[in-house]
């Protein structure tokens, strides 16, 4: 009887302290017209221009999360807050479920409250064990096989036409793209990222599962990721995306899995997003949590369930081309995807071998709710990659982690054909469009494969059709003086037909004229600030950053 009674005491103390996870969603964003008004108090110059060049106008999911709404939860002394999410206007924090609960009546700011283990939710969703597999915590990075008798980067590349790209000069010069991982050790010291660090592509970097600066650090998972784009070995290694630029971000923290990583990628995409990064390459993926009841099942495999795919959807929203490893669960009872590559415009990569034999660990689709996923294939069984300790091209791993950054380098070479040229039409879609309708199983797309092995070189010509290319001609057209007080002149003796619209940063047009009868142009009526002006004649368009005194 007293060891019943000591058991029931020690259950109902743990009740007590137990700590939950849970989001704080909130009703409004009430300075938003103030920072839409000054979208530079808010994301970059750079990511301005990705969005005017997309025709992506800015909105209340751009503006940050209200400063004196984060405040009162952060003093709130019941609770603990550990990170938060523009996109989603949600604040993610840990405490007693009572004292969670509360939170509702005490601040009118609340819309409503989510917790991790979805039991705790008013809806009364309960996790089914029977779908959940190996829910028990394990270091996702200890699963890699290892060996060291392969060859170089070559066959990675070949094997998806990437050279194509490489012989057209596509080696993502105009690009930067942010890895989100696990950490990037002796990345500021191996020679084969001496290439980068001595031409300035490494742009900077958080680590945001310390919440300091201290990049170079944590687990070596990011580095071999990174090796597989950026690495760069004369006569011995390339990566294919070499001459692009690089954020490094961490919200991996290896050595526990809990459902804080899920909102920590989203503050990194984030910021991503507000640098002005093209691309992302994720090599992570989320089912399972050291606490079951955090764990997702299949059904939640939609792409609008968790908390990381539902940020997804908006980064892809916001321009950003967001490319992530399928998971390497195609061995396992669970087998499939994990999240976010279940989100509809995650471009989610699995694995073959060098042979374009599919790799048994490569993890399975459908979606719960029935869409292709994995959409493509890369080498991610023995792919040759950097050793993060000895910095030699004899260290090799297999996972879909390395499949998807060798894919994510191609389609930021692929997107770095935009910088080349003026078209009348951007769009992702587009672009993802080329790559899926290039791959050797694009009509008859299975299970653990997709679309297959995309084809760069085919991907390249059917993107550049979808482009509608300018002719040549018209970008000699320029204009003077810029900047401009109330008039400047357009340097070309053929204005008949021109059309010329103005646009703001936020993307909303401001002016337009057609039918001109000079080349001297009046904009005396906009207000002091920085637009964008595309020119139009027939089939021919320009693109011109206009500053206005």
């Amino acid at each position: 009887m007293k060891n019943l009674l000591l058991f029931l005491f020690l259950m109902i103390s743990f009740q007590i302290v137990s700590q939950e996870d849970a989001w704080v969603f909130l009703k409004d964003k009430p300075n938003k017209t103030t920072f839409l008004e000054n979208p530079l108090s808010m994301l970059t110059q750079r990511a301005l221009d990705r969005r005017i060049k997309l025709n992506i106008e800015l909105d209340e999911i751009d503006v940050p999360i209200d400063e004196d709404y984060y405040s009162q939860l952060k003093n709130e002394t019941t609770i603990s807050v550990l990170a938060k999410s523009k996109w989603l206007n949600a604040i993610h924090i840990q405490g007693q479920v009572n004292d969670i609960n509360s939170l509702l009546s005490n601040y009118s700011f609340i819309d409503h409250i989510e917790f991790a283990n979805k039991s705790l939710n008013s809806s009364g969703k309960t996790i089914s064990k029977s779908k959940i597999i190996n829910a028990n915590h394990h270091n996702k990075f200890n699963d890699v096989l290892t060996d060291f008798d392969y060859g170089e980067a070559d066959n990675q590349i070949i094997m998806l036409k990437g050279n194509y790209l490489h012989e057209q000069g596509l080696t993502g010069k105009n690009q930067i793209i942010a890895i989100i991982d696990a950490g990037f050790p002796n990345v500021n010291t191996l020679e084969a990222f001496s290439r980068i660090r001595d031409n300035n592509q490494i742009l900077g970097g958080y680590n945001f599962a310390d919440r300091n600066d201290g990049f170079y650090s944590r687990n070596s998972h990011g580095t071999h990721v990174l090796s597989s784009i950026a690495g760069y070995l004369e006569d011995e290694y390339v990566g294919t995306a070499p001459d692009a630029k690089f954020y490094l971000f961490i919200s991996e923290i290896a050595e526990t899995e809990t459902v804080l990583e899920e909102t920590l990628w989203v503050e990194a995409a984030e910021r991503a997003d507000s640098l002005g990064v093209d691309v992302i390459n994720t090599s992570l993926g989320y089912t399972t949590y050291d606490d079951p009841n955090h764990s997702h099942t299949y059904e939640d495999m939609d792409g609008k369930t968790t908390f990381i795919s539902r940020g997804a959807e908006i980064g892809a929203s916001r321009g950003l081309l967001l490319v992530n490893s399928v998971g390497n669960s195609g061995n396992s009872s669970w087998k499939y995807m994990g999240a976010p590559a279940d989100a509809p415009s995650v471009i989610s990569v699995g694995a073959v071998n060098a042979s374009g034999a599919i790799a048994s660990f490569s993890s399975f689709g459908p979606t719960a709710d029935g869409r292709i996923k994995p959409e493509i294939l890369g080498q991610g069984q023995n792919p040759a990659l950097i050793n993060y300790s000895t910095g030699n091209v004899t260290f090799s791993s297999s996972g879909t982690s390395f499949s998807s950054p060798i894919m994510a380098g191609l389609i930021a070479c692929l997107n770095d054909y935009e910088s080349l040229v003026n078209a009348a039409v951007y769009s992702n879609e587009s672009l993802k469009e080329a790559i899926y309708k290039s791959a050797d199983k694009y009509n008859n797309p299975l299970d653990q494969y997709g679309y297959g092995i995309p084809n760069f070189e085919t991907a390249f010509n059917s993107y550049l059709e979808s482009l509608s290319v300018i002719d040549v001609s018209f970008i000699n057209l320029d204009i003077y003086p810029n900047p401009v007080k109330n008039t400047f002149t357009l340097s070309t003796d053929d204005y008949s037909n021109l059309k010329i619209e103005i646009f703001s940063v936020l993307g909303k047009k401001v002016s337009e004229k057609e039918n001109i009868f000079s080349n001297i142009i009046n904009i005396s009526s906009l207000k002091s600030g920085i637009y964008l002006m595309k020119v139009s004649k027939d089939n021919q368009q320009k693109t011109i950053k206009l500053i206005k005194q």
